[in-house]
């Protein structure tokens, strides 16, 4: 009798092992879902807009460079973006799970890049439970890859001069020169990250190779241009705020605000309201676009990574300007030479005006996903509805990006030379990108 039990045992455990494992299938919203995880996150932490636009980029191309080991259709960034080399091979023998992997390394570059180390570990070790209890060997394979691969991009990128400009003195602010940048109410913050032209570029030259022309020479004079602009602004403020509900123009600005940190005074209460960053608010335009196009796990690995580099790209270009004409914000020359008691419909950000931040990067984006789904590309912007706000249909990127640049004048926060020049430079810069960077096999 007991060795019949033996012998049933011996026969149960034989027949589970040489039960096949089940394959561990990773989609498209798979990966939509971690980097909306860390879109959260950086919301949470407050990331201001260049920053955010490194912690896109990164793990993207780790992820990317991964599938392109495997997929035919795409070609290694390796040698194409600034000092880039080959990732480490996948090995003979190994059951990967390329897709797993990518995912993998995309979650991990993310774990080090926020400040909310904890948040992205424990969305990362319920994945992991989960691909783990599915298939163990495929998991620990995949794993163990896309891990190496993490490593090796994040040697990479900890020589892009982020660490070194974060010990870089503070903005100094010149008080005795009338057309330069002063801090701005309520908070009156320092100049946010005035060496971010440091940084190492992806694929630009340098910071200063899409270097716009300088902006109007600085006049209170009321026949000069920059003047005109500047009453401009006042003018248009006016106007729409006084339609009240029924202004489109309003909830433009609103819409396109993406101010990661607005600070709101009430009475002895002074309190922060928290949203996502330019760059994150292209990065949802993205999401959207795959999944109306209906992107496998690849494919959308791609469009997101030619994306964020272009971002990240214009930003370098926009903040090199921005110090460098180091110009005053229109709140600032209202409030002390036409009225005292004017407020723009949106906070200033705590930074110099030219060129426009969101213009640029959204020049930038556009271009990258114009390469991508095509010209005439129609969508639904939902992606400021968790903040409230209604969604906005367009008809193309190109359109997208010029409600953006525009938003930033209704909103009181740019003069007209900084929003369209910064366009045209984003533009300028998007289309040098998707022209520099190879990576699709024509095969």
């Amino acid at each position: 009798m007991r060795a019949s039990l033996f012998s049933i045992l011996a026969i149960s455990i034989i027949a589970s092992c040489s039960k096949p494992s089940t394959p561990l299938i990773i989609t498209a919203d798979d990966y939509h879902k971690s980097v909306d995880k860390v879109g959260q996150i950086m919301v949470h932490d407050i990331f201001s807009p260049p920053v955010a636009s490194r912690v896109f980029a990164y793990p993207n191309v780790a992820a990317y460079e991964i599938i392109a080991q495997e997929n035919n259709k795409y070609k290694s960034l390796s040698g194409q973006l600034t000092g880039l080399v080959n990732i480490p091979g996948p090995g003979d023998g190994k059951e990967i799970n390329f897709q797993l992997a990518a995912l993998i390394a995309h979650i991990d570059l993310n774990r080090r890049l926020i400040f909310s180390e904890d948040r992205m570990i424990a969305y990362r070790d319920s994945l992991y439970g989960v691909w783990e209890s599915v298939n163990a060997q495929e998991f620990e394979a995949s794993k163990a890859y896309g891990l190496e691969v993490a490593e090796h991009v994040a040697q990479w990128m900890d020589k892009d001069n982020y660490k070194q400009t974060r010990t870089m003195s503070k903005f100094t602010v010149d008080t005795d020169d009338p057309s330069r940048w002063q801090p701005t109410p309520p908070s009156y913050m320092d100049g946010l990250e005035p060496h971010w032209n440091k940084i190492r570029p992806f694929v630009i030259d340098s910071a200063a190779q899409f270097k716009p022309a300088p902006p109007p020479p600085f006049s209170l004079e009321k026949d000069s241009d920059f003047y005109k602009e500047l009453i401009e602004v006042y003018k248009i403020s006016q106007e729409i705020t006084e339609k009240g509900d029924e202004s489109d123009e309003v909830a433009m600005a609103q819409f396109w605000d993406c101010n990661p940190y607005v600070s709101v005074t009430r009475g002895h209460l002074m309190f922060a309201t928290k949203k996502i960053t330019p760059g994150a608010h292209w990065i949802g335009i993205t999401k959207i676009a795959c999944k109306k196009s209906d992107y496998d796990f690849d494919d959308t690995v791609y469009a997101y990574t030619k994306t964020s580099i272009a971002i990240a790209d214009a930003f370098i270009s926009c903040w090199d300007e921005k110090y460098r004409s180091n110009l005053i914000r229109p709140e600032t020359l209202i409030n002390e030479h036409i009225d005292d008691s004017w407020k723009p419909v949106l906070q200033t950000p705590p930074f110099p005006e030219y060129v426009s931040g969101h213009s640029v990067a959204s020049g930038a984006a556009a271009i990258a996903l114009t390469d991508i789904f095509g010209e005439n590309f129609a969508f639904d912007d939902d992606t400021e509805l968790p903040y409230g706000l209604p969604v906005r249909s367009f008809s193309s990127f190109n359109e997208a990006s010029a409600e953006a640049a525009i938003s930033r004048m209704y909103g009181g926060i740019h003069y007209r030379a900084a929003i369209e020049v910064g366009l045209d430079q984003g533009r300028d810069l998007g289309k040098f990108v998707v022209e520099n960077i190879d990576m699709i096999n024509k095969s």
